[in-house]
Parts: C-alpha cells; structure tokens; sequence
C-alpha cells in the first residue's frame, strides 16, 4: 500500500467517525418495512369497519357514531405502537451489528426534530376536529403532510435518503387533499407501501451490503 492509499484510507475513516458523531446510522431498513406491513393492516382494519358502518351493520345515529370513531381510534393506536415496538426492535439489532449507542446526542437530537412537527400537526388534527366535526376528510391529507415535514426535518440527522421519504408523503397528502374521500387510500399508500419501498432501498443500499 503507498502513500496516497494510506491518506485516503484515512481520509475514509475520518469521514465515517464524522458521519457517526453527527448522524444516527442504526436506523434499520427493515423497521421500514415492518411499519409500512402493519401500516397496510391498520388500513384493511379500518376500511372493514367503515364498510360495515356505511352498511348499517353497527346501527344508525349518535351511538353508532361514536362507536366508528372509537374503533379507528382503536386501530390508530394499536397500528402506532405496534410500529414503534418493530421500529426500535429492528433499530436496536443494527445498533448491535454496528457496535454504536442506540441512545446518544445525535438520537435525541434526530427524536426532537421529528417530533416537533408531529406534534405540531396532532394539535392541528384535534384542533380540526374539535372545531369542525364534519371534516373527517382532511385528517389522512393533514397526517401525511405533517408526517413528511417531521421527515425532512429530521433527516439532517440520519440518512438523507429519509428526506425523500418525506417529500413523497407531502407530495401525497397534497394530492389527498383535492381528492377528499379517498384518503384512506392515500394513507394505506404513504404509510404502508412507500415505508417498505423506503425500507427495501435502505436495507438493501446500507444493511445488506455491510
């Protein structure tokens, strides 16, 4: 090995001691996948107990009302925590395989940039609700929204492929928001199917390879 060999391999190594302090790399593909699986669940769930509601298979009125609602809200939830719990899980292994701290600087950092616009936008959401009962419609177009502005805010702390995650659900949020009845769609397609998209790339480009 000459010279210009050994500065540029540690040249390389600079940069990836670099990347480590300033970035959260444990970030695992597969986490993707597995939120985006059970994002597509959450959605047949709840498109089922739409059709019955519509249907009338529930009953009719107030009471039946509050039931559907009770129920998304269930399913929200569950779909949520499920999500998180694969996330950290599969996040927690490449932590491991990479030998770095799941918790550190850079984490908090990346979780307080993303969720400041997520929590921006459950405040618009309930503030919408509250205020205006009858605009269910706009809940998938504003969650989709808020959730890519949480993306790209965090990206500058994690890899930066997560940045065109984020424009992708705000491109899709938009397009919901002119197409109000069909949000359930955009949903299952931002949260569900772009996620694994998402995680296949980033497993394949920088799990499976290393």
């Amino acid at each position: 090995m000459n010279k210009q060999e050994e500065q540029l391999n540690a040249l390389s190594d600079i940069r990836k001691m670099m990347d480590r302090s300033s970035r959260f790399i444990s970030l695992s593909g597969l986490s993707g996948v597995f939120a985006g699986l059970v994002g597509l669940i959450g959605a047949y769930l709840a498109h089922s107990e739409l059709k019955k509601y519509l249907s009338g298979a529930d009953g009719f009125g107030v009471d039946a009302e509050l039931n559907i609602e009770f129920k998304l809200i269930k399913i929200g939830i569950s779909v949520l925590l499920i999500a998180l719990a694969g996330g950290l899980l599969f996040t927690y292994r490449q932590s491991r395989k990479k030998k770095l701290p799941i918790w550190d600087k850079t984490a908090k950092t990346l979780l307080i940039n993303l969720a400041i616009p997520l929590i921006a936008g459950g405040f618009f959401i309930i503030a919408l609700l509250l205020n205006h009962p009858n605009s269910y419609g706009l809940i998938a177009p504003s969650c989709l929204i808020f959730y890519g502005l949480a993306l790209i805010n965090a990206s500058k702390y994690t890899y930066t492929d997560i940045r065109f995650l984020g424009i992708f659900e705000i491109v899709l949020g938009t397009l919901a928001l002119f197409n109000i009845g069909y949000g359930l769609y955009f949903w299952a397609f931002g949260f569900g199917v772009l996620h694994i998209v998402y995680g296949l790339m980033m497993y394949f480009k920088y799990e499976r390879t290393n």
